[in-house]
């Protein structure tokens, strides 16, 4: 019955992605061409009625009927990620009360995820700076962009303060800071198998508690999942121009390419060599997964659909889900990592830097390092970016101007960052429980 119902998900999911990839470019032509004919009055009442952010300046008159569909969707997901990340870990942590067993587990998926990161940046330093040596980031930037601001650069190392908070309450209250709370999870569950009996009320009112936010979301995500993913694939598109994809062509088709060549290939080629599993079923039942957190940019988002399939489909073992997904959601960003490194590659050749083996490795170094406890949601990236720019000393004007191209098209690689990141936090879940004797191998070959 699980099966069944994955897959029919899976299908609606799939033709919501063809048809908001559809109507989306379908309203660039239109745009494009009632632009072209003089008409951009109408292009502009069509957009204040369907796709017009309302919480921006200036539209305080507009519907944004696709806006205010698809940010309900991801708010009421993204309202549970919380509770649901703290009630998982400290579950798991509560249910292997073998220490040694949880020590293992975790130098195994800490060394996975630095395995994949470690690939992901390599690759990504081989196709950016193949690219680069090519000529193709020698692009001329439109002299109208206006320099990015509001960001500022930060040391990469302030993620270690941050992932021990000094106040309970706004740990809790901060979407921002799931490592602080995979820190308390992991320190009450620990603590909380030192006392085992004085400890059971609290443990079933968290179980009952995780039982809710289950519910909730299964509920959200099989009934308005398809229809979120259709509304927002068409408003992200829709909002974009040719214009603006255009000038950087050499960028987005360099990222998107790495991307997809570490998603099919990167993830197959590592599970065989270290499960010895056979990855197309993964690769098959991971596919609505990637799907969604392609459609909703959005990690934390993405989180519950992730943890029922890698449980419910793929076979892993409950208590490892619990505490490989949230962990990976705060610290493993291959794809991020990806697309940090061709984007510093590219906005140094534009602005007119020498880019050398050396300076790759320094940008993959500080990409590996700033993208751990990025935010898991959408335009964190582009914030990490700016931190690795200015680590790097890439700060001239013109390279502000290329950053300033980059946030301008950066929303469609997003998504497909984010599509990365989450199958990576699966696969690793399938290869610790591989690991631990605790994959339902029938499960996973289904």
């Amino acid at each position: 019955m699980k099966k069944m119902d994955g897959k029919r998900l899976a299908k609606r999911m799939l033709v919501a992605m063809v048809l908001g990839l559809a109507c989306g470019f379908g309203c660039i032509l239109l745009r494009e061409k009632l632009t072209s004919a003089g008409n951009q009055e109408l292009w502009n009442t069509l957009n204040h009625l369907l796709f017009a952010d309302i919480s921006k300046e200036g539209n305080e008159q507009a519907l944004g009927l696709f806006y205010v569909l698809g940010q309900l969707f991801v708010n009421a997901l993204q309202l549970i990620i919380i509770p649901m990340v703290f009630t998982s870990i400290t579950l798991a942590m509560c249910h292997i009360s073998d220490t040694k067993k949880l020590g293992r587990i975790s130098y195994k998926t800490l060394g996975f995820f630095l395995l994949t990161s470690f690939s992901a940046l390599v690759l990504a330093g081989v196709i950016g700076f193949s690219v680069y040596h090519a000529g193709a980031f020698q692009t001329t930037i439109d002299t109208q962009l206006t320099a990015a601001s509001g960001n500022s650069g930060s040391n990469p190392l302030l993620v270690l303060l941050q992932a021990v908070p000094a106040n309970v309450v706004a740990a809790f209250s901060n979407n921002g800071g799931v490592l602080a709370i995979v820190f308390l999870a992991v320190c009450i569950g620990l603590s909380m198998n030192a006392l085992p009996q004085k400890a059971d009320t609290f443990k079933r009112l968290l179980q009952e508690i995780n039982d809710i936010v289950v519910v909730f979301l299964s509920y959200v995500i099989t009934k308005f999942g398809p229809y979120a993913i259709f509304v927002l694939l068409t408003r992200t598109f829709a909002i974009y121009g040719i214009d603006h994809l255009r000038p950087a062509a050499a960028y987005v088709l360099t990222t998107v390419f790495a991307l997809f060549l570490f998603l099919l290939v990167g993830y197959a080629l590592l599970l065989s060599l270290f499960t010895k599993l056979n990855p197309l079923p993964f690769l098959r039942k991971i596919a609505k997964v990637a799907l969604f957190g392609f459609s909703t940019s959005s990690s934390a988002a993405t989180l519950p659909l992730n943890k029922k399939t890698t449980v419910e489909e793929l076979g892993v073992g409950e208590e490892i889900a619990s505490f490989v997904l949230p962990l990976g959601m705060t610290v493993n960003m291959d794809g991020t990592a990806i697309m940090q490194v061709i984007a510093a590659i590219f906005i140094a050749a534009s602005a007119g830097f020498e880019v050398t083996l050396g300076n790759i490795a320094i940008i993959a170094l500080l990409a590996l390092v700033a993208s751990i406890g990025t935010p898991a949601a959408p335009g964190a990236g582009a914030v990490i970016l700016f931190t690795i720019l200015t680590g790097l000393g890439y700060t001239s004007d013109m390279a502000m101007l290329s950053y300033s191209l980059i946030l301008a098209i950066n929303r469609p690689i997003e998504m497909l960052v984010t599509a990365l990141n989450v199958v990576g936090d699966s696969a690793a879940a399938v290869y610790v429980a591989q690991s631990e004797d605790m994959l339902d191998h029938e499960t996973y070959r289904r």
